[in-house]
Formats: structure tokens, sequence, C-alpha cells
């Protein structure tokens, strides 16, 4: 193991990196949709929560 990281040979010039696939895109895309309705979702459920405990 070399100072950064591994010493295996990269395959050839188009060597693609993880997650710079069109498959990754996508599903970093679908968790990022998900993970803002939840959160807000959430933060939505939590203020109604406060607000009915303050009246």
């Amino acid at each position: 193991m070399g100072l950064f990281g591994s010493r295996r040979k990269k395959h050839g010039l188009y060597y693609l990196l993880p997650g710079m696939t069109r498959a990754n895109r996508v599903k970093r895309k679908r968790i990022l949709f998900w993970s803002i309705a939840l959160g807000l979702l959430v933060s939505g459920g939590l203020g109604a929560l406060l607000w009915y405990m303050a009246r």
C-alpha cells in the first residue's frame, strides 16, 4: 500500500473512477430527491408538533 492508497494499475486511459457511471448518477439523484422529500416531511411534522404544544 502506497502513501495515497493502493498501487493497483488503472485500466487504460479512459478508466472510470467509482461514481462516474450513468447508473451511479441516477442513483445519487434518486437518493437526493428522497432525502430532501423526507427532510421536508420530518421538519413539517416537528414544526406542527411544536406549534400544537405551544398552543
